[in-house]
C-alpha cells in the first residue's frame, strides 16, 4: 500500500523544464558551444554566445508544454539542435559567396554576398531549427521562418522577441500558399524528399536561388529523382562536434534556361 501511495504521489509530479540556471551548468555549456563554433569555423562573438544560451533555455522551456522536440537535455539540444545548425552557416556563406563571384556583371541576377542582407526562407522551421539559430549567427542576414503549426510559429514569435532578433520574421502559412517571393537561399531541415521539399518551396525559388537540404545520410535516392530542372551543386558531408551520426548538407540550383534557337543559329553561321 505504502508503495502505491509512492508510485501515485510520483505520477501527480508535475514534470519541470530543464534550467540554465546554475552558472556553472550555464558556463559548461557556453564553453562547449564555443568550442563547437570553432571547430565549424563560425566565428561567434559574446553577444551571439549568450543569445544562442537563451534560445536553448526557451527551447528547453517551452518544450516541456508543446513538445518542440524528443530531445529533453540541454547538453543534448546543444548538439543535435545548435551545434547540428551551426554547421551549415560555413558551408552557406562559402558557396553565397562563389555564386556572387561568378554572377558579377550580371545586375541583378546576382547574389548577394554573405555580409550582406541575404534573404533565407526556413521551410517548415518547427522549433527555429535551423531558422533561429542562423539568425543569431549570422546577424546580416535576414531570415523568413515559415511554419503551418500555430503553437510553433508562437514559440518563433517570443523567440525572436525575447532574443532581440529584428532579422527574424514569422509567416504562420503552408509555404505553397505564399505569393511568389524569391529568396536567396531556402533551407531545410530533416524534410522527407528533395523533390517535394522543391515542389512546396516553389514560390520561393528562382535560377539565383540556393536550395539547401540538411539530411542525415547521403540522399542518393532522392538525388536521382530530382526534376529534370533542377540540378545538384554540391553534396556536403558535415562533421557536428559531439554527434556520432552523418550528416550532409544538399546544395541545388535550378537549371538556367537553354540557349534559344537565335543563338543557335548564329553558332552555326560561324
Amino acid at each position: 500500500m505504502i508503495d502505491a501511495r509512492r508510485g501515485a504521489a510520483r505520477r501527480r509530479t508535475p514534470v519541470r523544464a530543464p534550467t540554465l540556471n546554475d552558472p556553472q551548468h550555464r558556463d559548461a555549456l557556453r564553453d562547449r558551444l564555443r568550442s563547437g563554433a570553432q571547430a565549424l569555423s563560425v566565428a561567434l562573438d559574446e553577444r551571439a554566445l549568450d543569445a544562442l544560451l537563451a534560445y536553448l533555455a526557451l527551447l528547453a522551456k517551452w518544450n516541456v508544454v508543446y513538445n518542440l522536440t524528443a530531445i529533453r537535455e540541454p547538453e543534448e539540444m546543444l548538439v543535435f539542435h545548435v551545434l547540428d545548425s551551426l554547421a551549415v552557416v560555413r558551408p552557406l556563406q562559402s558557396a553565397i559567396m562563389q555564386r556572387s563571384q561568378a554572377s558579377e556583371g550580371d545586375g541583378p541576377a546576382a547574389i548577394v554576398g554573405p555580409a550582406a542582407a541575404v534573404r533565407i526562407a526556413d521551410v517548415g522551421s518547427g522549433a527555429g531549427l535551423p531558422g533561429i539559430v542562423l539568425a543569431l549567427a549570422w546577424p546580416d542576414a535576414q531570415l523568413t521562418l515559415i511554419e503551418t503549426v500555430g503553437k510553433k510559429a508562437a514559440f518563433l514569435r517570443q523567440c525572436a522577441a525575447e532574443l532581440g532578433a529584428a532579422n527574424v520574421t514569422v509567416r504562420e502559412a503552408r509555404v505553397e500558399s505564399l505569393a511568389p517571393a524569391p529568396q536567396d537561399v531556402v533551407i531545410c531541415r530533416a524534410y522527407s524528399e528533395l523533390r517535394d521539399f522543391i515542389a512546396v518551396s516553389s514560390a520561393l525559388i528562382d535560377q539565383r536561388t540556393l536550395i539547401a537540404a540538411m539530411k542525415g545520410q547521403r540522399p542518393q535516392a532522392e538525388l536521382a529523382r530530382l526534376p529534370p530542372d533542377i540540378e545538384p551543386v554540391s553534396v556536403e558531408r558535415l562533421h557536428v562536434p559531439g554527434l556520432d551520426a552523418e550528416r550532409h548538407l544538399v546544395l541545388l540550383r535550378r537549371r538556367l534556361p537553354a540557349a534559344g534557337p537565335a543563338s543557335t543559329s548564329q553558332e552555326e553561321g560561324a
